[in-house]
């Protein structure tokens, strides 16, 4: 009889030790999305000017150039790398955009005006140009990424004092204006762009070979190098992605905010980490993606949000946004060693 057959019986034992260990490796999944449920569900009720159309789109517009930002974050967090030198990027660039637009009347040759999508494209190879750097640093020269960004900070931001030299520049060319705080049948172009990079960072992790290889190299890059992958191509490729997403984002937020200024993006360090950390990426590589992100840049979204809208000390809105960031990186490490258990 089946029911007598001890192999049967031990399977039907296993079942809930299996249900166990699926919810426990999903952890890193599971747990932003029932954070997301919480906090929406609180601030419905604290708030009834929470829950409406209106404030789901100031939400998606006050998430879209960290989410253009965490795009390419996502990228280097997956190969078990970091960019801290994502917001001055972001920052040198929006401050690059507009500089080279304020000079269109007399930076020329033979009295030719500098056109605006000249302007676009300087800017686009000057962010190119710092990600370059610092993936020469991490892959030729052998420097951590932590180090490596940390000094590019410092770059970045002189460069931006230097073009800034303390004023504020307020003309980008109409294209960054018009995506960065333009709309189209009520929908803020930000947000749109913010959406098609999302969906473009998604389908090249999901679907393609470069995609595959990012996972790899986070996973396990001893048997990434042993399988034959060039890792130090796919690691410089991240850092330069990361770079000129953050310089997109950077763009359009100075059109976004309506000028240009130094320090501008500086909260986007925080910010567009904590999007990729809380939606669940994991900081040792190999596991997440853009769907992570995304539900990540919502809790970020709707906890700010909600806050402004129950009235909570701004001081005191800091912290539980520290505390956020502590209970995800509490559950990225916890999930990890479980993960590490689970393979033992």
């Amino acid at each position: 009889m089946a029911s007598g057959d001890g192999t049967t019986v031990s399977a039907d034992h296993k079942r809930p030790h299996g249900l166990g260990s699926f919810l426990r490796s999903q952890m890193r999944n599971i747990a932003p999305f029932l954070t997301l449920i919480f906090l929406s569900a609180f601030f419905a009720v604290a708030s009834p000017s929470f829950a409406t159309i209106d404030n789901v789109g100031n939400i998606l517009t006050q998430v879209s150039v960290t989410g253009i930002i965490a795009v390419g974050l996502t990228f280097v967090i997956l190969c078990a790398e970091i960019d801290l030198s994502i917001a001055s990027i972001a920052n040198v660039t929006g401050i690059a955009v507009a500089y080279f637009t304020l000079q269109e009347s007399y930076v020329n040759i033979a009295n030719v005006p500098l056109p605006g999508f000249v302007a676009i494209l300087l800017a686009l190879a000057l962010c190119a140009l710092l990600g370059l750097v610092n993936a020469l640093g991490l892959t030729m020269i052998g420097i951590p990424s932590f180090i490596m960004t940390l000094a590019m900070m410092q770059i970045a931001a002189g460069v931006s004092a230097l073009l800034v030299r303390g004023q504020i520049a307020y003309k980008v060319p109409s294209l960054i204006s018009t995506l960065g705080s333009g709309s189209i049948g009520g929908i803020p172009w930000i947000v749109i762009v913010a959406a098609v990079m999302l969906l473009g960072g998604h389908l090249v992790l999901t679907y393609t070979r470069f995609g595959r290889y990012v996972y790899m190299v986070g996973g396990n890059r001893e048997a990434a190098e042993f399988s034959g992958l060039n890792v130090k191509l796919i690691l410089g490729c991240v850092m330069v992605i990361s770079a000129v997403c953050s310089g997109i984002g950077g763009m359009l937020g100075v059109a976004h905010f309506g000028s240009a200024q130094q320090n501008e993006f500086d909260t986007y360090l925080l910010d567009s980490i904590a999007a990729v950390v809380v939606g669940g990426t994991s900081l040792f590589g190999g596991r997440g993606g853009i769907g992570n992100t995304i539900v990540g840049l919502f809790v970020l979204g709707v906890l700010n949000n909600g806050l402004d809208h129950v009235n909570i000390d701004s001081f005191l809105k800091i912290l539980i946004r520290g505390l956020i960031l502590l209970a995800a990186l509490i559950i990225n490490v916890y999930a990890q060693r479980l993960r590490e258990q689970t393979a033992d």
